[in-house]
């Protein structure tokens, strides 16, 4: 199962200039997603991140996987319409770095999951390279479904 641009706002809250997935290419509701960010360099955060050298911060990276792994949780039919809220994080590292013009391999597995209670595991590779440039443990919770 693939998704586009519209199909992922479907099932996640996240809008521009927060949306940091294009397209998610393999999906296994609840079990597996992978999604795809392509950098162009136009990103608002490369022009502060660094003037002189732009990179791609961690920080956004490791939400790109939680946006990965919200959109394999949320597309549950029992979760739809509900928020996936960081948890907490566990086994970050960053370990290559990451430019305008790479496309991200976001791949999120859930590897726990009781009640509305998970865990995630992650991993970001920079497609062009196949350097993993982010691995992670990401804890959600999902939260009710507004009235």
């Amino acid at each position: 199962m693939t998704l586009n641009l519209e199909q992922i706002k479907e099932i996640i809250p996240h809008r521009d200039p927060f949306l940091l997935i294009d397209e998610v290419i393999e999906l296994e509701p609840g079990v597996r997603a992978v999604a795809l960010k392509h950098l162009t360099g136009e990103e608002y955060w490369f022009k502060g991140h660094f003037p002189q050298e732009p990179v791609q911060p961690g920080v956004l990276m490791v939400e790109m996987l939680a946006q990965t792994g919200a959109v394999c949780a949320l597309c549950l039919p029992e979760n739809k319409g509900r928020i996936a809220y960081f948890g907490g994080l566990d086994k970050v590292k960053f370990r290559n770095k990451v430019t305008p013009g790479c496309t991200l391999r976001l791949e999120v597995e859930i590897i726990k999951s009781r009640g509305p209670i998970g865990v995630g595991k992650g991993v970001a590779t920079i497609v062009e390279t196949g350097k993993k440039a982010v691995t992670a443990e990401l804890t959600f919770a999902l939260g009710d479904k507004p009235e």
